[in-house]
């Protein structure tokens, strides 16, 4: 099962992502919550909180396809969050993968997250994954169903999954494109922007 898989529906692409399997530089890991995004206004999926909303451009190009693709970028310029490209070639779409719980090489997501973090918080949270998978912004791009890729992604059947809204952003929040498994203590905590709108006001 590969990137075929995932060309479509953001939402249903996240959906397959859960439980997957994510291999980065001596670590495997699970994933076990996601957020879908989708693109342009006068895409399929039009979704103002993506960094697809306003058109290709730069490193969001990545975004554009084809599926399977991994796009990274760095939240408040500080830690490298990474999504899976979805969509369609030339249709943007994307599942930011927000928290894994580590299967292997946890000896070594803790050298990358320090001593003190306790080994359900080692993925927990879209920053601190990619710390300890070792993903980087050179992976932009990378294909993430190439057997010689740094970073690889297998997918399984299908899990069970609860949703809601997503984290932290102000546009369409209240859209419940947030997936995660139930009972993973992995999973992170909701936090609803401060400059979203009222609960209810928002798509």
């Amino acid at each position: 099962m590969g990137a075929e898989l995932l060309a479509g529906d953001p939402l249903l692409a996240a959906r397959r992502l859960l439980g997957a399997g994510l291999i980065g530089r001596g670590v495997t890991a699970a994933i076990v919550e996601v957020e879908a995004y989708g693109g342009p206004a006068d895409g399929p999926w039009p979704d103002a909180a993506s960094h697809s909303f306003r058109g290709a451009g730069g490193r969001n190009l990545v975004m554009f396809g084809p599926p399977g693709h991994l796009y990274t970028y760095r939240s408040h310029g500080i830690h490298v969050c990474a999504n899976v490209v979805c969509g369609f070639d030339g249709v943007a779409g994307a599942v930011l993968l927000r928290a894994a719980v580590v299967r292997t090489g946890a000896d070594v997501a803790g050298r990358r997250r320090g001593p003190a973090i306790l080994p359900a918080a080692l993925a927990r949270g879209p920053g601190n994954l990619c710390s300890a998978l070792g993903i980087t912004m050179e992976d932009n791009g990378i294909d993430l169903f190439d057997a010689d890729s740094p970073v690889r992604l297998t997918l399984g059947e299908p899990v069970p999954s609860v949703d809601g809204p997503r984290v932290g952003v102000s546009k369409a929040a209240d859209r419940r494109w947030r997936l995660w498994l139930a009972d993973s203590s992995e999973v992170s905590a909701y936090r609803r922007s401060p400059r979203a709108p009222a609960p209810g006001a928002s798509d």
